[in-house]
């Protein structure tokens, strides 16, 4: 099913669901390593809505949940929100989040966005694409796989094996293709590579501005803000890049997500889930995608406008929770290939 297929199920309204939590009082203690200023809409409806005020700590993902570790029964954290998989499921096995039983989390995110536990749940999708440098490129690849085919030696650029989203889409490949099929496949990129892998997803996207890269890997959302707004490097010339959704006659395009769970030991457990509620709202998921250029989560609620322009595709529904166990087979992968 086409991730973007409207269902016929009633969507709740906000309102719906905040009814138990209106004008609660108390506090919310947030864990957050999302570094969007656009999350401060948020934030500030949430409290508009419930009165219930949320206290911020934000860092880095790696250090958030060490801190959580640390911390144990002590910690004042709530809620945990983070981004990609590896990271939510990391926060899975370290202990630090709690499984829930949330009709309205069941109900409106769809089950392979759910940890199979209950732990976490996502709230905002980004894609992950193939670009390329369409005066260059004339029969660019269709799929993942097919970005290690040798005749584009010299052409491809990706980012570090250490950062996460490089990490889950090979653990998405081992999951699709299997382990042969998934070493194969980085065995190639690193042949196909035009440079060694650096910077962010922007700066893959800009190295086909540059010249550097005739086809790069980057998520969705980098390109739809380009194409919303000025980038520096990238906006002036973004006409130049054209863009695939791969393997639409196989899996589908592999997803990232933002997510989050609540706290282990959470000291106001039902602040914490009346805010996960609120970011599965149609008035949360929407301004995800209004915000940062994001998927909703929901597949009822509508793309923001920058969001819409890229078109209609499919997405890989496989489950993330099992992705997330093939992230140290992916590892070894990268380690066994040489990718830097």
């Amino acid at each position: 099913m086409s991730f973007f297929k409207h269902t016929a199920t009633a969507v709740l309204a906000t309102s719906t669901l905040m009814a138990n939590a209106a004008f609660a009082e108390g506090e919310l203690n947030l864990y957050s390593s999302r570094h969007y200023d656009t999350d401060e809409r948020l934030y500030s409806d949430f409290t508009e809505a419930t009165g219930i005020t949320i206290n911020r700590i934000e860092g880095k993902a790696d250090e958030l949940l060490a801190r959580m570790q640390a911390e144990g029964a002590n910690s004042p954290a709530d809620v945990l929100l983070t981004v990609d998989t590896s990271r939510l499921s990391r926060a899975k096995e370290m202990g630090v989040l709690q499984s829930i039983d949330n009709a309205v989390l069941e109900e409106r995110i769809p089950a392979n966005l759910q940890d199979s536990d209950n732990q976490w749940f996502a709230f905002s999708q980004r894609a992950r694409i193939i670009f390329y440098d369409k005066a260059d490129v004339q029969d660019p690849p269709m799929d993942y796989v097919s970005l290690a085919d040798p005749k584009y030696k010299g052409m491809v650029c990706h980012r570090s094996s250490t950062n996460v989203y490089s990490q889950t889409l090979l653990a998405s490949i081992i999951e699709n293709h299997g382990i042969e099929a998934a070493t194969d496949w980085a065995t190639g990129m690193v042949a196909n590579f035009a440079r060694d892998p650096e910077g962010g997803d922007t700066d893959q996207l800009r190295g086909i501005v540059s010249g550097q890269c005739d086809i790069s890997v980057a998520n969705t959302y980098y390109f739809a803000r380009a194409l919303r707004k000025d980038v520096k490097g990238l906006s002036a010339d973004i006409e130049q890049i054209g863009w695939i959704f791969p393997a639409q006659d196989a899996e589908g395009a592999h997803m990232n997500l933002s997510g989050g769970g609540v706290a282990a030991h959470a000291p106001n457990k039902a602040n914490a889930i009346a805010f996960l509620e609120y970011l599965a709202s149609d008035q949360a998921q929407q301004y995800f995608s209004a915000g940062n250029d994001e998927f909703p989560a929901v597949p009822s609620v509508t793309r923001s406008e920058s969001v819409a322009k890229l078109g209609e595709f499919k997405a890989d529904d496989v489950n993330l929770s099992d992705v997330a166990k093939n992230l140290p087979e992916a590892q070894k992968i990268f380690d066994a290939v040489g990718w830097k």
